[in-house]
């Protein structure tokens, strides 16, 4: 799993007409939630935020918030939200995670190399991509990768044919079929 790190401050100051000085001065508001505790208010850079969510963006990453003035904390990014018009930064949102506690991700699916059944002159139809997996947070891979070389017209794959070290546990169908090869359909 991607591990990203970010720094923030934290803040004091709530509210509408506070919010907007925050941003005017180049500072997303953003807040922790989770870990047993209320949640936690921050304030970070815009540029610098922006760019490291650009990084993750639709990944699964666990970010470590350097805090200035407390502890650092694992999280997860939450809900991001931007102005429609803009599309600036206006708030972030995280939750802490505790990364010896097993949880649940979906995990996108990549599928290499060419069909033999493609170059027969089939199609590849992909019915899922992606699978979720079980297991600690620094255990979830990047993706999941599937070789389709050696599929033929009519063969397929299922999710029981990717491998999986040990400490993760397939939470989809095994036998659900992720990748496919058939006829080509001319109309």
């Amino acid at each position: 799993m991607l591990q990203v790190e970010m720094s923030a401050s934290m803040r004091t100051a709530t509210g509408k007409g506070a919010m907007r000085q925050l941003r005017m001065k180049g500072k997303t508001p953003a807040v922790v939630y989770g870990g047993g505790a209320a949640a936690l208010s921050l304030e970070m850079d815009t540029k610098v935020l922006m760019q490291q969510l650009l990084e993750i963006y639709r990944e699964n990453a666990v970010v470590t918030l350097k805090i200035d003035g407390d502890k650092d904390r694992h999280v997860l990014v939450g809900e991001v939200q931007t102005d429609p018009v803009r599309d600036t930064l206006i708030h972030a949102d995280f939750c802490e995670i505790d990364l010896q506690k097993v949880r649940r991700f979906d995990v996108p699916v990549v599928f290499t190399g060419v069909a033999k059944g493609v170059d027969l002159g089939g199609e590849m139809f992909i019915e899922h991509n992606s699978v979720t997996l079980e297991g600690l947070p620094l255990d979830i891979p990047d993706q999941c990768s599937l070789d389709v070389t050696d599929l033929r017209i009519g063969d397929h794959l299922t999710f029981a044919n990717i491998s999986l070290p040990p400490s993760l546990k397939l939470i989809s169908k095994a036998d659900t079929v992720c990748v496919k090869v058939g006829k080509k359909i001319n109309i």
